[in-house]
């Protein structure tokens, strides 16, 4: 639960008050304190470590103290906290000795956002990265000078984020803990809903309400999957814009060619633009119907669209390439759910590779244990699986589950306790016309780029 709410912290984002970010550092707490910065704020933080977003705030003049001690916090007139900060924090500890009232990071991108005529939310269980940096191209393309947050690295901004000056602000809106129930969208966009996050969410029912919830928060228009039936039941009675495939959506695509990157956009009857996607795969031609939606209910015209998107080469660790080894192209690729999988493996099929090594690495053990079998389904679909030992992330393993649990339904797989394993086994297998990935929300990419580290 959330000690304070977000209608109290509208109070402390005012010119002239000083706000004290712990984990100052992170993702999306760096272009946090930039954006309170150019608002008026008078700001300061904290990280555990230095690093170049901290050598950054600090070049901007932003306070960065290393190290978590009661003493950062100062004169605060109120602290600003990342998940990952916890309540024996020091500097928590502190602040409540004190009076001094913490709020959570998407609390305050909640209240900024009140502050723009155009705030464009992207949720879903799937596609949030990929779709958000779709639409910060197309808004760039259209010279909209947006400010933006997006949960992974967008080549095009060499950042996560942006600070703009224009009237829109774009967020990848992340539903775990409800998170995004946080937010004050003037357009909330619903990709798809799968059932996930489940040592938070009871079941895929309890998921469905908190998106319901979400949808229910947009001031302006919804923009939802119409294809995808969850979505669609969680909606149920609710005014929203379609998009998909069937014609029957008010936003689908025509003309499609065979590998999903070329169709024009049908919005409200009428053709409104004609896309060329370097990106490959079923799932990212809906991604970019999405994005095109977002553009045509904000007025945008099509050559902001067309252009944005032929230039979207994908966001970081979205089958993002890293080179060739021994004959074979090596890509990392971010999912780490059944479905993500499914979208992945689809994709890689239309590509044209004779072999698909997949070195896979599992994302919690809640995750791996509530969808067993459904991740079996798919990891029997590559020619060769490589399993690394599953990632904890925030958890402990009370279940008692393993990669190997895995392995011993996947005959003719391979089981590698560490990433260097991984590599060792990639480099004994790649051959030429291979393709190569690594999988999973960990850090399994560190064993790809291994092999070019010779």
């Amino acid at each position: 639960m959330m000690e304070h709410s977000t209608l109290e912290l509208q109070k402390y984002i005012q010119p002239g008050k000083r706000v004290h970010l712990i984990g100052i550092g992170g993702v999306s707490m760096r272009p946090l304190g930039l954006v309170l910065q150019g608002m008026g704020l008078i700001v300061s933080g904290s990280d555990m470590n230095s690093s170049v977003s901290t050598d950054e705030l600090i070049a901007k003049g932003i306070q960065v103290k290393i190290g978590h001690r009661a003493e950062n916090i100062g004169d605060a007139d109120c602290i600003i906290r990342t998940a990952a900060v916890h309540n024996d924090n020091p500097e928590i500890a502190g602040a409540r000795a004190q009076g001094i009232p913490v709020f959570e990071r998407a609390q305050a991108w909640g209240v900024i956002m009140k502050a723009y005529k155009n705030a464009i939310c992207v949720s879903g269980t799937h596609g949030k990265t990929t779709t958000t940096s779709m639409v910060a191209h197309i808004l760039m393309a259209a010279q909209a000078d947006p400010t933006v947050m997006i949960g992974g690295y967008l080549p095009l901004l060499q950042a996560g984020h942006r600070v703009g000056e224009g009237d829109t602000i774009l967020l990848e809106s992340c539903e775990y803990c409800d998170s995004f129930l946080n937010f004050f969208p003037s357009l909330a966009v619903i990709l798809n809903i799968e059932a996930d996050h489940l040592d938070y969410f009871k079941d895929l029912a309890d998921v469905q309400k908190s998106f319901r919830a979400f949808a229910q928060l947009a001031t302006d228009r919804i923009l939802a999957n119409g294809d995808d039936e969850n979505t669609a039941e969680a909606l149920a009675g609710m005014k929203y814009t379609a998009f998909g495939f069937g014609v029957e959506n008010c936003i689908h695509a025509v003309n499609l060619s065979a590998d999903w990157r070329q169709f024009d956009v049908v919005c409200d009857g009428e053709v409104y633009c004609h896309l060329e996607l370097p990106v490959h795969g079923r799932h990212n031609a809906l991604n970019a119907l999405a994005a095109a939606g977002v553009a045509w209910m904000m007025g945008i015209p099509a050559e902001a669209v067309e252009t944005g998107l032929a230039t979207f080469c994908g966001a970081g660790r979205r089958m993002e390439f890293k080179g060739t080894y021994h004959g074979a192209d090596v890509y990392d690729d971010y999912a780490h759910h059944p479905g993500e999988l499914s979208a992945t493996i689809d994709a890689v099929r239309t590509m044209g590779y004779q072999r698909i090594i997949f070195a896979f690495q599992p994302h919690t053990y809640t995750r791996t244990h509530a969808l067993f079998d459904n991740f079996l389904e798919q990891l029997k679909r590559p020619d060769v699986v490589i399993l690394a030992e599953i990632y904890a992330a925030r958890e402990r393993n009370l279940i008692g589950i393993s990669s190997k649990d895995l392995l011993e339904q996947l005959p003719g797989g391979y089981y590698c306790a560490t990433l260097p394993e991984v590599t060792e086994r990639i480099r004994q297998l790649a051959q030429p016309g291979d393709i190569i990935l690594t999988v999973g929300a960990g850090d399994i990419y560190r064993a790809g780029e291994a092999l070019f580290q010779e």
